[in-house]
């Protein structure tokens, strides 16, 4: 407990799931929480039990993006810890086609036990159109940068800060069929060290965390696909956002005061590194 005493932390996208689980988990430690989603009812509701404060604004927007630092400012007058959350997965707002990538995704795999030969093909790449994915580079990668540089010129006069940007086992292993998300995702790492380099004269600390496969909303079209998830990682079962909530508060208190740049990545042992 008081992990996170007097400080102040925006975690975006956090009205449910990832986000949320992070927002409850700083506010246990002692830190003041403000909720940013897009949809502002869903930012109160997640707010209001927290005794946070809700801000409503499209991270893919520069000019929402400042104008929702601008009231973080006027209402905190300090931001301690950025949690840069919010984003989307390859198939949002299309069950059509989260059902279809879903049951191509089925036969090939069968097709592959089977040994062959395959003849299912995902295609996402040659099918997804420029709207598609600028829109998943937009969230994501312009998402994270712009809500950074705005946290920084608030954190910059402090000289303290952290800033955790949500990576994925997308960005380090990749993904096939899901080309745009893995794409941002590796920017996004790229972009946290670059920043951990930069902002280390200030004190100012960046790191990711890069979730393996974790039960929220985002992840339900792959339900049919859960078995194989399972197998597939050492641990024997999909993550809970809670995994992913507790790295969070150690990269965002003083326990991680020698930690930047790097990326601590709870995928239940599915993919590893140094």
């Amino acid at each position: 407990m008081n992990r996170l005493q007097g400080k102040v932390a925006l975690v975006t996208g956090a009205a449910r799931g990832i986000g949320l689980a992070i927002a409850k988990r700083f506010v246990e430690e002692g830190a003041s929480v403000v909720i940013n989603d897009l949809d502002p009812v869903s930012a109160e509701k997640a707010a209001a039990p927290l005794g946070g404060i809700a801000i409503a604004a499209d991270v893919s927007n520069s000019a929402a993006v400042a104008r929702m630092f601008e009231q973080l400012a006027e209402r905190c007058g300090r931001l301690d810890v950025l949690v840069n959350n919010a984003g989307i997965n390859s198939v949002e707002g299309d069950p059509a086609l989260a059902s279809q990538f879903r049951d191509k995704q089925m036969k090939q795999m069968a097709e592959m036990a089977a040994g062959g030969p395959i003849v299912t093909h995902l295609d996402a790449t040659v099918g997804m159109t420029d709207e598609a994915w600028h829109r998943m580079l937009a969230v994501h990668l312009d998402g994270t940068f712009f809500c950074s540089r705005e946290a920084l010129k608030i954190m910059n006069p402090q000289l303290s800060g952290a800033i955790i940007n949500m990576g994925s086992i997308m960005g380090t292993a990749g993904g096939a069929g899901v080309p745009g998300y893995s794409a941002a995702k590796a920017g996004i790492l790229g972009l946290t060290r670059a920043l951990a380099r930069e902002l280390a004269t200030r004190q100012i600390r960046v790191n990711a965390i890069a979730p393996g496969w974790i039960e929220t909303a985002m992840t339900e079209p792959l339900a049919p696909l859960r078995p194989l998830l399972e197998i597939q990682t050492p641990l024997g079962r999909m993550g809970s956002p809670d995994d992913i909530a507790f790295a969070a508060v150690y990269l965002a208190s003083d326990e991680s005061g020698f930690v930047t740049g790097q990326v601590l990545s709870p995928n239940g042992g599915w993919h590893m590194s140094q």
